[in-house]
């Protein structure tokens, strides 16, 4: 009802919560979030960590989850240097395999031979296709693995300097 002012009498509305209020409660809630994602992180760096044994990273897990905010301290100060690094490398290696990935998926498959691409290069001078000439050029250019790359489609040009 519009006159029910509930228990005690009291109605809290809107303008009863100050705009400083309102910010410093965005303050908080901003830093809990920051908090859980910080913990999420060493949770997983703790985990990635190539160099610590399983007993370590037990050891480090039961601290961080049984004295959060001691054992997140203690752990970005004593292996926060190691962990940005951890992440870089880890970074670098999605990057390279996804470039592979990229790489092998343009060129439509894996690269012939040098076999297969000498076998072909026969058949080739065998048909009166190139000379003997270019056949010795084209088979130093193969054993020397000094291929030029293919393009990456059908009428583009390749880049320069790749």
């Amino acid at each position: 009802m519009p006159g029910d002012r509930g228990k005690g009498g009291i109605v809290y509305l809107a303008y009863d919560y100050p705009l400083l209020n309102v910010f410093w409660t965005m303050f908080w809630f901003f830093l809990w979030i920051l908090w859980f994602i910080l913990l999420f992180r060493i949770i997983t760096d703790i985990f990635r960590d190539k160099d610590m044994n399983g007993w370590g990273k037990a050891g480090w897990l039961a601290f961080v989850i049984l004295l959060p905010f001691v054992g997140v301290l203690v752990y970005v100060i004593a292996r926060g240097k190691d962990m940005g690094r951890r992440e870089i490398t880890q970074a670098r290696d999605q990057q390279r395999e996804f470039d592979a990935y990229i790489r092998e998926t343009a060129s439509g498959g894996k690269q012939p031979s040098h076999a297969e691409e000498l076998t072909r290069l026969a058949e080739l001078r065998s048909r009166g296709d190139i000379t003997e000439e270019e056949f010795g050029r084209a088979k130093a250019l193969i054993l020397t693995d000094d291929r030029p790359a293919a393009s990456p489609a059908p009428g583009v040009p390749p880049t320069p300097g790749r």
